[in-house]
């Protein structure tokens, strides 16, 4: 798995896992805010702009990153954070191996599954793929997501540098995914953001959760969409991972 890496002479470790569709630079400013107090891995998932191969499922998404930190970060890390598919994959990780982090920051993780998108996305993606590297599709597409100005070119690369297979099979696997009951066993603080502006299923999912582990911290963030906290809050997102020491 290919990653990009931010103050290596640290000792404390964070990995912090992208949105489906987007890659490393989701946390490159919260990064580069880290950088003089901890070692940053930001993993490029599978099937994404940099990723060393195709996209499969979250699952070995998740076994993948775990065989980074064992063989190379000394079998666990400081914190685990994912925004979306990166939220699912580091609740799975989770779920394979509860020791993985001592902090989890779980973003906008959807875990109850959607059964009308995930059939609609074949189909649509049919149609509607080969309008991604038209840059005025790009261009609406990017502003319904609301990130930052200055990321369209980040993102106009990278989506038009995703195979349809993997765009398919990534947002199937984002729309079927289903926590796992063995995530109860994490030793883990975990901490559970969703915006106040997302769909149902974003908020429901935080919600069950908490059921599953009811030792974990919500926190609606007022007003913010899907995506908003990290990419466009770095600094507030950093400081939340500062008071964690």
């Amino acid at each position: 798995m290919n990653y990009k890496e931010y103050g290596k002479e640290n000792q404390k470790t964070i990995v912090l896992l992208h949105g489906g569709g987007l890659s490393w630079w989701n946390y490159r400013e919260a990064a580069e805010l880290l950088k003089d107090d901890y070692r940053v891995i930001l993993p490029i998932l599978d099937g994404h702009a940099g990723s060393d191969r195709s996209f499969t499922t979250i699952e070995d998404n998740a076994a993948e990153i775990i065989n980074l930190i064992r063989s190379d970060l000394g079998g666990s890390v400081f914190l685990l954070g994912g925004l979306s598919l990166g939220a699912q994959v580091a609740l799975e990780m989770l779920s394979q191996q509860g020791d993985v982090c001592e902090y989890a920051i779980i973003e906008s993780a959807a875990v109850i599954p959607s059964k009308v998108t995930h059939a609609m996305i074949k189909p649509s993606l049919a149609c509607s793929y080969g309008l991604i590297k038209q840059k005025w599709f790009a261009q609406l597409q990017f502003k319904s997501l609301k990130m930052k100005d200055e990321l369209f070119d980040d993102y106009y690369r990278d989506t038009c540098a995703i195979m349809k297979e993997d765009m398919i099979a990534f947002l199937r696997a984002n729309t079927s995914y289903t926590l796992k009951e063995s995530v109860k066993n994490t030793t883990a603080d975990v901490r559970i953001y969703y915006g106040s502006n997302e769909s149902r299923i974003i908020k429901y999912s935080a919600q069950k959760i908490k059921e599953t582990l009811p030792t974990a911290a919500v926190v609606e963030l007022n007003g913010m969409v899907h995506g908003d906290f990290s990419i466009n809050h770095a600094a507030d997102y950093v400081s939340i991972i500062h008071n964690m020491e």
